[in-house]
């Protein structure tokens, strides 16, 4: 008897524990726009959610892949190409962030995608979303990548900034919020194109129009079908904490600076232009569906060699 009752005890204080005592969702950002909108979850739900932050996608890709991280924050064709690498392994949950990079130019003679026809531009992100949004705008111009202007490409955004201080006569593509940093470098610099607004030029009579895509919130399928719980408060919290931060742009930028993710003051500065946002559901798939399209267009290798499945769209 006594037995039965120490049982039942076990098992009430099992179903009793409060929530905050279940298993932490582990959770991946980049340090840029797609963890800026994390932060409020960040202060506010620390509890529910175990959070890692890294400087390159391929510090996130192998945590993910090993079920180190339940889910992550990636760049939108990283998303395509880790679900064909895992065999449909993966979800795209929501659209995060949406289009950040800018042409800046020291001075005022750029002023159309056409003005850079003869130009040198820097860049960062070869083989990556701002090279292939770079050359699919540039050709829906009229401009070959390869003989109407010179690319050089960078291993880092701030090697493409150092470039253009010590040649005016260069532009550069920059994403968010680096690019507003790079304004205080330096008085003539300024935002000469955005490459979003380039983009959606291109869309304008496309039967079903894209959009230019930076970050997504993936998801391992196993962690979805297994805590499909988790999983609709993870969104209700992302998608409260993107509110947040769309809504109290000082308030988020001191958090985003707690969090090292970037400074306070340039955070704030650069929050209005860094696209965050929290697009999920059937918009999800028309915006992201229609983005990948255009990369497998121009390099099937850019979203892992074939578009992903119905099954990758949560």
């Amino acid at each position: 008897m006594l037995r039965k009752i120490v049982s039942l005890i076990v098992v009430l204080s099992v179903l009793l524990l409060p929530a905050a005592m279940a298993e932490a969702v582990r959770v991946g950002a980049l340090k840029g726009p797609t963890a800026m909108g994390m932060v409020e979850m960040m202060k506010d739900k620390a509890d529910d959610y175990e959070f890692t932050l890294c400087g390159a996608p391929d510090e996130i890709v192998p945590m993910l892949v090993k079920g180190e991280l339940d889910i992550a924050a990636v760049p939108a064709n990283l998303g395509s190409v880790l679900y064909n690498k895992t065999e449909g392994g993966i979800r795209a949950l929501a659209i995060n962030t949406l289009g950040v990079l800018y042409i800046m130019e020291r001075g005022e003679e750029i002023n159309s995608i056409a003005d850079l026809k003869g130009r040198t531009l820097v860049a960062s992100g070869k083989g990556a979303t701002p090279e292939y949004a770079l050359n699919y705008i540039l050709r829906g111009n009229g401009l070959d990548p390869e003989k109407d202007l010179t690319i050089e490409y960078k291993s880092e955004h701030t090697e493409c900034l150092a470039a253009l201080l010590q040649d005016e006569s260069l532009v550069a593509m920059l994403p968010q919020p680096f690019a507003t940093v790079a304004m205080t470098k330096a008085e003539d610099l300024r935002p000469a194109l955005d490459l979003t607004e380039a983009w959606d030029e291109l869309q304008v009579d496309a039967e079903a129009p894209s959009t230019l895509v930076t970050g997504i919130a993936v998801a391992r399928a196993d962690f979805v079908e297994q805590n499909p719980e988790a999983v609709a408060k993870f969104m209700d919290d992302y998608r409260e904490s993107v509110i947040f931060v769309q809504q109290n742009g000082h308030d988020a930028a001191q958090l985003i600076g707690e969090f090292e993710i970037f400074e306070a003051g340039p955070a704030e500065k650069a929050l209005p232009y860094c696209n965050i946002t929290f697009i999920d559901g059937e918009d999800l798939k028309a915006k992201l569906g229609g983005y990948l399209a255009v990369l497998f267009d121009q390099d099937p290798t850019s979203v892992g060699g074939a578009l992903p499945g119905e099954d990758f769209y949560y």
